[in-house]
């Protein structure tokens, strides 16, 4: 293997507790993983260098959140959300009849150019659901479609009852035919515990079936009022539950007190006229906060993770490195990838040579300078893909 000295790094951010935030640092890429990190005037010599004339440094974004495959256009339901017509989960049922109706080729061309996006800029780890297919068949296609794009990939066969269905003979369906049939393809389960979706115990069945076929856990949770999403996600250890629009103290305290990560989707509260969750309140209460972009077609249609990051600052009264520590390890945590050989979100010897380059002496410019693509450089997983 060839190794990489990124020499020259102004700014490193490492999310790393022993490194920390250093200047005048260096890192060294080995393959597919980090090898050193640490002082430009302490770095070992590598095969070839790359001066980045004192930029800042991070690691990629971790998107632990998205729905990126799918067929058809959304766009007249935004241009009615704008006009005042509020946001309903059934609108999921548009893109269902789309991608239904789409071929794999189609499907698959359509995934490669949203992570090709994301990925020029500055996301080099991502997560995406299936959940626009809601028939064993259609479930199946997504999941091994999606499972060869992208590197977390989790079963939403519990996004929305299919229109003239009982709902309990569709949970039934989707605990039994449907996740036995995409068990092998995917490594999360994820249902939208929501009015006009699952309720509690509907929810509870579907992740109870998941975790028994050993599936991580996911939910979608509070967006639309208050409900049982955090509360659920916190019994039964999910990885995340992500929204988290509206909270109440119990559900803050009760995340705070948990391993369950609050996922904030700031883009898609923007993009229905909710209001933006209570980012301060989570990270005052000592609970983790990831951020994640929720790209899908119809109520966030961005994958742009710097978006979500500035939006954070500016409005929901984060800081900088909380914003940007959210968007890269707090991710990792929710997908359970922030640890050991290969861990993404975090720059240090071992984790996966995820590294994001800004074309700027600091990270404080994604909100300094919001809506300017700083995008410099990105490696991911040890090859150079912008």
């Amino acid at each position: 293997m060839t190794s990489t000295a990124i020499t020259g790094i102004g700014e490193l951010t490492t999310n790393d507790d022993e490194l920390g935030d250093l200047t005048d640092a260096a890192l060294v890429l080995d393959g597919d993983r980090i090898v050193w990190a640490g002082p430009a005037a302490a770095a070992p010599a590598a095969d070839h260098a790359i001066d980045v004339a004192g930029r800042a440094v991070l690691p990629g974004w971790v998107d632990s959140h998205t729905h990126l495959l799918f067929a058809g256009d959304r766009t007249a339901e935004f241009t009615a959300r704008m006009n005042g017509e509020p946001y309903a989960a059934g609108g999921i049922a548009v893109t269902v009849d789309a991608t239904r109706a789409a071929a794999d080729d189609e499907l698959t061309a359509t995934l490669r150019r949203h992570v090709a996006e994301a990925t020029a800029h500055g996301t080099t780890c991502l997560e995406t659901k299936t959940g626009y297919g809601l028939t064993v068949a259609d479930e199946l296609r997504a999941a091994r479609i999606a499972a060869a794009e992208v590197d977390e990939v989790t079963f939403l066969g519990a996004h929305l009852v299919p229109p003239g269905q009982d709902a309990d003979d569709y949970v039934d369906l989707v605990s039994g035919d449907m996740l036995d049939a995409v068990a092998d393809h995917v490594g999360w389960c994820d249902v939208f515990c929501e009015r006009g979706a699952f309720d509690a115990e509907q929810s509870r069945r579907v992740l109870r079936a998941a975790a028994d076929r050993g599936l991580g856990l996911r939910v979608h949770g509070n967006q639309l009022g208050p409900g049982p999403g955090v509360r659920l996600a916190v019994e039964l250890g999910a990885a995340s539950v992500d929204h988290c629009t509206h909270l109440e103290p119990d559900d803050i305290a009760a995340l705070a007190g948990s391993g369950t990560v609050a996922t904030l989707l700031p883009a898609c509260d923007l993009s229905t006229r909710q209001p933006l969750p209570p980012a301060r309140e989570l990270l005052d209460a000592g609970a983790t906060v990831a951020l994640a972009s929720n790209c899908n077609p119809g109520s966030s249609y961005t994958s742009s993770m710097a978006f979500c990051v500035t939006t954070a600052v500016l409005q929901m009264r984060m800081t900088v490195p909380e914003a940007i520590r959210a968007a890269t390890l707090g991710g990792a945590r929710a997908l359970r990838r922030d640890t050991g050989d290969g861990a993404v979100g975090v720059l240090r010897p071992g984790a996966r040579a995820d590294v994001h380059v800004l074309d700027a002496p600091s990270t404080s410019w994604l909100a300094y300078r919001p809506g300017v693509p700083l995008t410099h450089a990105v490696w991911r997983a040890g090859t150079r893909t912008r």
